[in-house]
């Protein structure tokens, strides 16, 4: 089969012919649309734990077995604390053999089947970023309908999906983004407005048109952090997945103990919450946004486009 294989760091990856994998007690899918993530990046940077040569990349995938459609869970061993992942915990696409290939296997269980109202490519989208937003908006944040909601950096997979479900939970939600371009984007898809993080007091302004926020999503933490909780109403639950730009610097503690603000850590999802997350989506026909397809041979530039930040949903791989 055709894949795209990790041979070394800082060259993209290598398009090839490989031998397919099977493991015993696992299932073999034919893939017919594969998505990208910021984490596959990383890995082509060196930026990641772990990193193993001849590894096939690819968290997300949609394609048949036995003739059925499916999308793929890319999470294993998650184990039985519904609060935290296990030690053994790991995400296909490093170490095992990921979705950027024309087959990949998996156990059986890891398949749910692909809501009809989605394309491939809608349902290949899916997986890690949508298992991701689901977990940080309701497992941990327990949103509720009625509620004001921050989503930061839209226009990122996480932070699309974390939006779309909470405007289909009946939120009112606001968003940012250090582009204009995204902002109008995301309220044509039903946010109630945006704000520039580009601009110094973008919180002021924040708070002057949505009166506070419930909820906050961010994936970026760094010395922004700290204006979320002022933007934050009492008892305000706040949820990060990333840290991108680094270290959070400058919290006042009296604020989030006078407020009873809630911070919590997020990260993927547990198999109940992945097969949670699909039936949300199947319930208000939730369609991913997809920025733009590529075709497997040519995986490199979108791994480009995906490293220049300037996309709006998911970039997806197409797999004939």
């Amino acid at each position: 089969m055709k894949a795209l294989v990790l041979e070394e760091l800082n060259k993209g990856l290598n398009y090839k012919e490989i031998q397919p994998e099977s493991k015993a007690g696992e299932v073999t899918v034919q893939l017919k649309a594969a998505a990208l993530n910021h984490r596959d990046v990383w890995i082509t940077k060196g930026l990641y734990p772990g990193i193993e040569f001849g590894t096939i990349l690819g968290s997300d995938g949609a394609g048949l077995y036995n003739n059925k459609k499916y999308i793929i869970n890319p999470s294993f061993d998650w184990g039985d604390n519904p609060r935290v992942q296990s030690g053994r915990y790991n995400i296909l696409g490093l170490p095992r053999p990921g979705t950027f290939a024309e087959s990949v296997s998996v156990p059986e269980e890891n398949l749910v089947p692909m809501p009809e109202h989605l394309s491939w490519q809608q349902a290949a989208a899916l997986p890690l970023a949508g298992l991701t937003a689901y977990r940080a908006l309701f497992s941990r944040c327990e949103l509720k309908a009625g509620e004001n909601v921050l989503i930061s950096g839209v226009g990122g997979g996480v932070a699309l999906f974390a939006f779309q479900f909470a405007v289909a939970a009946g939120a009112n939600v606001w968003v940012t983004s250090g582009s204009e371009e995204k902002i109008e984007k995301a309220i044509s898809l039903g946010a109630k407005g945006g704000v520039n993080y580009k601009n110094e007091d973008w919180f002021k302004e924040l708070m002057r048109r949505s009166g506070g926020v419930d909820v906050i999503i961010d994936s970026a933490a760094g010395d922004g952090f700290k204006q979320f909780i002022k933007v934050a109403n009492p008892g305000g639950r706040i949820a990060f997945y990333g840290g991108t730009k680094g270290k959070i610097n400058g919290l006042n503690p009296q604020l989030i103990f006078w407020k009873q603000l809630n911070i919590f850590g997020s990260t993927m999802g547990s198999p109940e919450e992945f097969k949670k997350m699909v039936s949300f989506v199947n319930e208000y026909k939730v369609i991913p946004v997809v920025d733009s397809t590529f075709e497997l041979s040519n995986g490199n530039a979108a791994l480009e486009r995906m490293d220049a930040g300037k996309q709006f949903g998911k970039i997806v791989l197409n797999i004939s």
